[in-house]
């Protein structure tokens, strides 16, 4: 059997069933990333001669799968969200991005020196890795396509979307930090650089790049340029690559420029239908990039990705998703009157784990040399496999509760 038209098959039937599936499982207790790892599982351990998707052996492939997975999310994440940005009205995502990741991440980096007996460098990096919420896997519990109306959104999805969207690009420092302590660096040359310089380039080219296009697509003194009035939905890719691909250049954090550019082009003209066509391609791109990924995680774990892991490893996995993300999100939230107190505990559980991980492993590992850098991926890949699975199943009977209750209330 030739594995290039095998290839080729499963690659069909898999971009059908992304078609398929989201309706088919729509309100019920199983996501659409819960099946196609199901299926990633159930392909792989066919006697079909498939290649192992093995990222410890294809760093370079896994980094780029992820990192184009990722700023295509980040885009639609952006381009999606109604409220404008604003300290008050944004305050539950300043909470969380400003407690409860970075708290997140020095309680992890400890669990996984003391109990799992990493040293400081992989800790830092297993803490940094799994720290951020992800954009690609979290669909199930974000916003829902743009609208005209700001207040449309209701404070768990838009805390959810908003922190993913940002937080991956946050993590990237502490992920540097990860490297600096591998590599012996000095920690002033990091705040500086890594901290202080990449964050202000990713914000500034962001919202450079997203002021830029927005008066291309909307305001152009010349209609056969004005991007919008085309209706064509593949700029979103154009904005997407030209954002992270000039931030990245000027070293910046292009997954900030990309979530910022998004934010931008959306608030320069918030009503207008075009939105709605470049969040659709986005949301397509993103989706049969998240049936690929999810294939291949299944596949990797059917090959022994999580054959380094230890029962210590796991623990601070499950400590990680069960106890501190919920506890930390939870505590953050305290104070905030833009959501109730069951609104908070829904956005501290739903820390949804996914590719974002695995980029920064596959970047850190290529950069430099991770001791444990093993049980590091075994352990960042069982969290995610836990994550998709328990927040898969959860999603749509909480979503459904709270929209209940919500409705009601509003009555």
């Amino acid at each position: 059997m030739d594995t290039a038209d095998l290839a080729f098959a499963v690659a069909g039937v898999g971009a059908l069933l992304a078609g398929l599936l989201p309706r088919l499982l729509e309100g019920r207790a199983l996501s659409m990333p819960v099946a196609f790892l199901g299926l990633g599982v159930l392909v792989f351990a066919l006697p079909l001669d498939l290649p192992a998707p093995d990222p410890l052996a294809h760093p370079e492939v896994a980094e780029h799968l992820t990192e184009v997975g990722v700023i295509i999310a980040l885009m639609g994440a952006g381009l999606k969200l109604d409220r404008r940005i604003g300290w008050r009205r944004w305050s539950s995502t300043w909470r969380l991005l400003a407690f409860a990741m970075p708290v997140t991440i020095a309680a992890t980096a400890l669990l996984g020196w003391w109990w799992a007996g990493l040293v400081p460098a992989a800790a830092v990096l297993l803490g940094s890795a799994l720290a951020p919420t992800d954009p690609v896997l979290a669909s199930d519990v974000q916003v829902g396509e743009p609208t005209e109306d700001e207040d449309s959104e209701d404070e768990v999805r838009f805390a959810l979307t908003s922190e993913a969207g940002l937080n991956d690009a946050l993590a990237f420092p502490f992920v540097y930090l990860a490297i600096t302590l591998a590599t012996g660096g000095g920690l002033a040359g990091w705040f500086g650089y890594e901290v202080v310089y990449k964050l202000a380039a990713g914000l500034l080219l962001g919202l450079g790049c997203g002021w830029l296009l927005g008066r291309l697509f909307f305001r152009a003194s010349n209609e056969n340029i004005r991007l919008a009035k085309h209706s064509e939905g593949f700029v979103a890719l154009a904005a997407t690559f030209l954002a992270y691909g000039v931030t990245e250049l000027a070293h910046g954090y292009g997954f900030l420029a990309v979530f910022v550019c998004a934010v931008s082009i959306r608030a320069s003209e918030r009503t207008h239908s075009f939105h709605q066509v470049l969040h659709d391609f986005a949301e397509q791109i993103e989706r049969l990039l998240t049936v690929l990924l999810l294939l291949l995680l299944g596949g990797a774990v059917v090959h022994g990705l999580l054959a380094p892991l230890t029962w210590r490893a796991a623990a601070v996995g499950l400590a990680l998703l069960l106890v501190v993300r919920p506890l930390v999100a939870w505590l953050s939230l305290r104070g905030d009157t833009l959501g109730t107190r069951s609104e908070h505990a829904v956005i501290a559980f739903f820390g949804i784990r996914g590719i974002g991980s695995f980029y920064y492993l596959a970047y850190a590992t290529a950069e430099a040399t991770i001791p444990d850098k093993e049980l590091v991926w075994a352990t960042t890949a069982f969290v995610v496999v836990v994550s998709v699975v328990v927040h898969g199943i959860a999603a749509t009977p909480v979503m459904r509760r709270l929209d209940k209750r919500l409705d009601q209330a509003s009555v």
